[in-house]
């Protein structure tokens, strides 16, 4: 992949997007500048996420809490992980080399957000259950199921990418390393490999879950107006058809799913024209890759400010830091005044 790409024999950092390069700092400002905000929205929205459900044990009630969590762990270390194209492309010294520092980054990231995406399918299979099954919903969801499921997901994801030691560039690489730029390739039988595994079956999960979810709520809601209509009918008033609650939720899980393959789409197709050798732009890897990356802020932000307990959850605990800073303001001030009042007494 990339061949032009070739070592820059002015001494000039090696830089994807070859833009906003000043001489005086001597590293490529845009990158970095993408890289560090999105770090910081990354790790600073999941941080906020996985504090709430520690101090909300009623969010645990919620079978998808532990996904959300699951989610929210891996999607964590995907921040704190965006620490090392950061500081490279800031040329502080790493130890290993960077042939390895590149294939060991693109694995950890590779694995972390395949446990996001498998996550996220698991949510949606959750839903389907609860709709479709709600009376032996409690006995087929059980919490120790929900622990070895997610056990799966992390095992299986590391497993899937374990090849591309051998086989070639994984994915979410963004060619930040020289090294994955102009040596690591990527393979088009592992792409394969990685659409048949992983990315087919996830999309397909969600889209047929997420289709029957909806389906099924446009079945109830006409069965709940029709019995409306039927019931107000013979009391002699007026039936004004409502929506049912299940079809409102049906069409947050659609947009949830929409923002989701939004910031993803883009990338799965370069990935899979770049693997083609039909079409190979450094600035597009590196784009797309980070797109598909800021969906671990995203993914915080939408599934669980999208869930009413949480949202009671973070306003309970934005509440009590309020009270707390307000209760240290309160003794801040009164001893200030009672020292000011005993060092007056002392001057009478």
């Amino acid at each position: 992949m990339n061949s032009s790409l070739v070592g820059n024999q002015s001494g000039r950092p090696f830089c994807l997007l070859a833009i906003s390069y000043l001489e005086t700092i001597n590293f490529c400002l845009l990158e970095v500048v993408i890289i560090v905000f999105l770090m910081v929205l990354i790790i600073s929205g999941n941080i906020i996420v996985i504090f709430v459900f520690h101090c909300a044990p009623l969010l645990n009630h919620h079978t998808t809490s532990y996904f959300i969590q699951t989610m929210a762990y891996a999607d964590l270390l995907v921040g704190v992980s965006c620490l090392v194209p950061s500081l490279s492309l800031l040329h502080y010294p790493i130890v290993l080399s960077e042939s390895l520092v590149c294939q060991i980054f693109g694995y950890v990231v590779s694995v972390l957000k395949s446990v996001s995406m498998a996550s996220l399918a698991c949510i949606s299979i959750d839903r389907y259950i609860a709709i479709t099954k709600p009376l032996t919903y409690n006995t087929l969801v059980t919490p120790w199921r929900l622990r070895i499921c997610i056990l799966i997901i992390w095992l299986y994801s590391c497993l899937v990418f374990l090849p591309s030691f051998h086989w070639g560039k994984p994915g979410y690489h963004g060619d930040v390393f020289q090294w994955c730029a102009n040596s690591w390739n990527t393979d088009p039988y592992f792409t394969l490999f990685i659409v048949v595994m992983l990315y087919a079956p996830a999309a397909f999960i969600v889209c047929f879950t997420y289709f029957n979810i909806f389906r099924i709520c446009q079945q109830h809601t006409k069965e709940i107006n029709e019995r409306r209509v039927r019931f107000s009918s013979q009391d002699g008033e007026a039936g004004e058809a409502q929506p049912c609650p299940d079809k409102r939720y049906a069409m947050v899980l659609f947009r949830i799913t929409s923002v989701f393959y939004i910031l993803w789409l883009p990338y799965i197709i370069y990935f899979l024209l770049e693997s083609s050798n039909v079409y190979s732009n450094r600035v597009a890897s590196f784009l797309t890759t980070w797109l598909a990356i800021s969906n671990s802020f995203c993914n915080c932000v939408i599934y669980s400010l999208s869930n009413s307990v949480f949202q009671k959850g973070l306003k309970r605990l934005s509440g009590a830091i309020c009270a707390s800073c307000a209760r240290q303001r309160v003794a801040k001030d009164s001893s200030a005044s009672r020292s000011k009042r005993s060092s007056n007494g002392c001057h009478v």
